[in-house]
């Protein structure tokens, strides 16, 4: 099995390209985005953590339906990007974490995990799971949306991710989407 791609990995990404998966310009992100998008429906969220949240393209869209809303990314670089992108908007905080170690203390009646989990080796995404559930608000939602194609980079294939978490998980699978090339599964804490 792979490790886990870490903080030098994604830097190093960053150093090489502002936008490294295209997100600005890619028709695959903007579909992606919308699909996801309505998945949440109409709803609107109080506290919501964004992780892996990039250079701040998707965090800009979500952060409509938030009245706060704290992004994160391993990345320095993509950090930076984020703040910038996003620097009017004062209800969105954007920091530097490695997850699960540096997990934000919660409630959050949304978590927003976007093609992030598969870098992570099981046991890893699995401990990151663990620190989802326990900061998601009583009622809150786990959205969770991976790419499917496979890749011999990372620890976890997309669907793998998406097995792992509807068998470890206690959130109830509310919705699943399952595309060509992405996957998405949203939970709803039970209580």
């Amino acid at each position: 099995m792979k490790g886990r791609l870490g903080r030098e990995y994604f830097e190093g990404l960053y150093a090489e390209s502002n936008d490294p998966w295209n997100f600005e310009t890619s028709e695959y992100e903007r579909n992606k985005y919308r699909r996801t998008l309505e998945v949440l429906g109409d709803r609107r969220f109080e506290r919501a953590l964004e992780a892996g949240a990039s250079i701040g393209v998707f965090t800009g869209m979500l952060a409509d339906r938030c009245k706060e809303l704290l992004a994160v990314d391993v990345s320095e670089r993509a950090v930076a990007a984020a703040r910038e992108r996003l620097s009017g908007r004062e209800h969105v905080i954007v920091e530097r974490r490695t997850l699960p170690e540096e997990m934000p203390g919660g409630p959050f009646d949304l978590v927003v995990a976007s093609e992030i989990l598969y870098y992570y080796t099981t046991e890893e995404m699995l401990a990151t799971l663990r620190a989802f559930e326990r900061e998601l608000a009583r009622g809150g939602v786990l959205l969770a949306v991976h790419w499917r194609r496979e890749t011999r980079t990372y620890p976890l294939q997309g669907d793998e991710v998406h097995e792992l978490l509807l068998g470890h998980t206690r959130l109830r699978n509310i919705e699943t989407i399952i595309e060509p090339d992405y996957r998405l599964d949203l939970f709803e804490d039970p209580a």
